[in-house]
């Protein structure tokens, strides 16, 4: 048997995950394979990407992606490798530019990705067989995922399940009003686990906690039993209103949606629980509508209410290391100093991700013990960490197992 295959064999279901798990960098490049090689990815909000020419680059492990959107106002995604001799193509974070043009010896590509211009390369050679590498790319309602598999798993589920949910926001006529990037010194899976549960919210996340509800049925999964009547009844009243809101878990756990309310009176996430936006981004027609919780593993949660938008993408830098990137959205004409103040439409997050970044570096410290043993979960407080870390065990069970057989 494989490590992997070992260390999943003698798990303890219902139990945090053995040492290796968050610690080994052999587990952590069979994630990068099985897991993030293979999904669908959440890369960027589309409006980051304005006009044609527009692109935006990420890293994912060994992967280097540009973004970019076309002349035709299609969102694509290419490796950002040049055909030539493998010169990265866009060196900056984000940028814009009328074509895609190789800095090393001036390779010109469309923004389709089809190449343009090559300087003495003789009459046999083909620029029709040297464009760039294709990354599958999806927009869903204002939202762009990537695929580094060469063949991409199903994306349509979750898009005609998602949309409904997504589509009163109006994402597509946002823009970012605030982004933050952290490094938490930490496993990805810890942020994750950290994330799906609210057992740590009072202790730890004092202005999250004036709007944000520490009850377990908000956080967690609650699957198996009667929807609480406070959220069906909740449920009920936004969609009457015309909002999709009932609570969908996928069957293969991957993606959740459910549009929750925030704690009584609370409109936003601010330190007086009042709206943070005066020109609201989308169409939810009353200000205690709560928030759209939407996660789709392994790369994003968000929450998108009535006046903005949260959107956080999770991306892997090693087995102790992970990039945590949090995007603020508002209406594209919202104007700052008019229609919202910056520092109150972002602080609350601000501090609890620095908060969260905290507790996930002390786990990790925990973890990194010779003397830790991994310990049981709440059923009541943690069945969205339960959730989680099944989806994950079954996941890297099936990609690689076959890997394993084919070995032998």
């Amino acid at each position: 048997m494989s490590k992997i295959d070992t260390l999943l064999a003698r798990r303890t279901r219902g139990h945090a995950l053995e040492q290796a798990f968050y610690t080994d960098p052999d587990v952590f490049q069979a994630d990068l394979e099985s897991i993030f090689y293979r999904e669908w990815l959440f890369a960027i909000a589309a409006c980051e990407l304005e006009k044609p020419g527009s692109y935006v680059t990420h890293k994912v492990g060994a992967f280097r992606v540009i973004l970019v959107r076309g002349a035709d106002g299609d969102i694509r995604a290419f490796h950002n490798t040049c055909r030539h001799r493998g010169s990265i193509l866009c060196k900056a974070a984000k940028g814009h530019a009328p074509k895609l043009v190789c800095p090393y010896h001036q390779w010109t590509y469309e923004l389709d990705g089809s190449l343009l211009w090559a300087r003495d390369m003789g009459p046999d050679f083909d620029p029709k067989a040297h464009g760039l590498k294709t990354v599958h790319c999806r927009e869903l309602a204002g939202l762009v995922y990537i695929c580094l598999a060469d063949e991409a798993p199903d994306f349509d589920t979750f898009a005609n399940r998602a949309r409904p949910y997504l589509e009163p926001h109006d994402l597509s006529n946002a823009k970012v009003a605030f982004e933050s990037t952290i490094v938490e010194n930490g496993n990805w899976k810890l942020v994750w686990e950290n994330n799906r549960e609210c057992y740590h919210c009072g202790g730890n996340h004092p202005a999250l906690c004036r709007t944000y509800p520490d009850d377990p049925s908000v956080t967690g999964i609650g699957e198996g039993g009667e929807t609480p009547p406070n959220l069906q009844a909740h449920f009920d009243r936004c969609e009457t209103a015309g909002l999709a809101s009932n609570f969908h878990i996928s069957d293969d756990g991957q993606f959740r949606v459910a549009r929750m309310p925030l704690k009584e009176g609370a409109e936003s996430y601010t330190m007086d629980g009042k709206t943070a936006v005066r020109r609201w981004l989308g169409r939810v027609p009353f200000a205690d509508a709560g928030a759209l919780l939407q996660f789709h593993y392994p790369t994003t949660w968000n929450h998108f209410l009535p006046d903005h938008s949260i959107i956080f993408r999770v991306t892997p830098i090693s087995a102790t290391e992970t990039e945590v990137t949090t995007k603020w959205l508002v209406h594209k004409d919202a104007v700052e100093g008019a229609d919202y103040d910056l520092k109150r439409l972002t602080e609350v997050w601000v501090a609890t991700n620095d908060e969260d970044r905290q507790v996930v570096e002390d786990n990790q410290m925990g973890i990194n013990s010779p003397a830790y043993e991994p310990g049981p979960y709440s059923q009541i407080q943690e069945s969205g960490v339960l959730q989680f870390v099944e989806w994950y065990c079954a996941t890297l069970a099936r990609r690689v197992a076959p890997q394993t057989l084919a070995a032998e």
